[in-house]
């Protein structure tokens, strides 16, 4: 049984369960964007301004869910500092659940369906073969733009929780968590991290929302005069017993201070008395990219695997 429209929040947590059993199985499957983090934080922060936006279509077997569809359509995009961003091409999120691979076809000919008009992105696992081959026998190739020292590729890291070492924060400087901070400090901790940004006070109240959200779980470091220097969320997957850093960022003042080593390591004590044994956390993995790789590395992360962004033109 297959059905399509907008997205709402019932079904991201459909899609959340079903990142979960692939994470169970073969995790080096689950793309960047179809994490159950992922899924949590990109709905939560922007359902309310790009919602109108977004297209789906869910696929089900014995009334399970077993594959999806997540279209972005062109919108604009308005940033705190005034500006406006014109998305004009479409990009696509899904996830097939391996024991129905063959479902990527249909996966693609509803894109292909949808976005016809439009240049059309996706960014499969390296990892899964057999999907690589139906998108480049449906005509996509990989993206110019994830090739070279700057390409836009991502790679997930991953590392065990058996052994975190303690944090060290500069002298005057303290962890928060978000229900300690408020909704003001934390959403004036990513615009400053991110700027220029989309992130607002709706956009966060729409992560709140979110059921894999925690307030104890959104880690926070407050430098001496009260800014929020730098902030994190963890998202708990109870099932695997895992948890997954996204986002993580510093405001450009209290970078190179080792603030953002000791939120991870501080973050990662957390999880692991919040039950998880294992934690991921994704970046750019390109060698022009070099920063928070670095970061996390030096926390013990190592990859684990990483997308293949492919590209296919507008049909004429």
């Amino acid at each position: 049984m297959a059905n399509f429209e907008l997205l709402t929040g019932v079904d991201v947590q459909l899609m959340q369960g079903l990142a979960q059993r692939v994470t169970a199985t073969r995790p080096d499957l689950v793309n960047s964007d179809a994490s159950f983090g992922e899924l949590a934080w990109n709905w939560g922060k922007g359902h309310a301004s790009d919602g109108a936006s977004w297209q789906r279509r869910l696929w089900f077997s014995g009334g399970e869910l077993v594959a999806w569809s997540w279209a972005h359509l062109p919108r604009q995009v308005r940033r705190n500092d005034g500006s406006v961003k014109d998305v004009t091409d479409a990009y696509l999120a899904y996830q097939v659940h391996p024991g129905h691979a063959g479902l990527v076809d249909e996966v693609i000919d509803w894109y292909d369906g949808t976005a016809a008009d439009l240049e059309r992105t996706v960014v499969p696992s390296a990892a899964d073969e057999f999907a690589l081959k139906r998108w480049t026998a449906h005509g996509y190739e990989t993206d110019p733009a994830s090739l070279g020292d700057t390409g836009s590729w991502t790679q997930l890291n991953q590392r065990d929780l058996t052994d975190v070492e303690q944090p060290v924060l500069p002298d005057g400087f303290r962890f928060r968590t978000a229900d300690e901070a408020g909704p003001e400090a934390v959403v004036r901790a990513h615009l400053d991290a991110w700027a220029p940004s989309a992130y607002s006070a709706e956009a966060y109240q729409g992560v709140r929302q979110t059921a894999a959200y925690r307030g104890d779980l959104h880690l926070l470091v407050e430098a001496p005069d009260g800014t929020m220097a730098s902030s994190t969320i963890m998202w708990l997957d109870e099932a695997n017993r895992t948890a997954e850093f996204e986002p993580v960022g510093t405001h450009p003042d209290y970078r190179r201070q080792g603030l953002g080593r000791a939120m991870l390591l501080h973050g990662m004590r957390l999880a692991r008395a919040a039950g998880a044994t294992h934690m991921t956390v994704a970046c750019l993995g390109a060698p022009g990219h070099p920063r928070a790789r670095g970061l996390y590395y030096s926390v013990g992360f190592r990859e684990f695997t990483r997308d293949a962004p492919l590209i296919k033109t507008a049909t004429a």
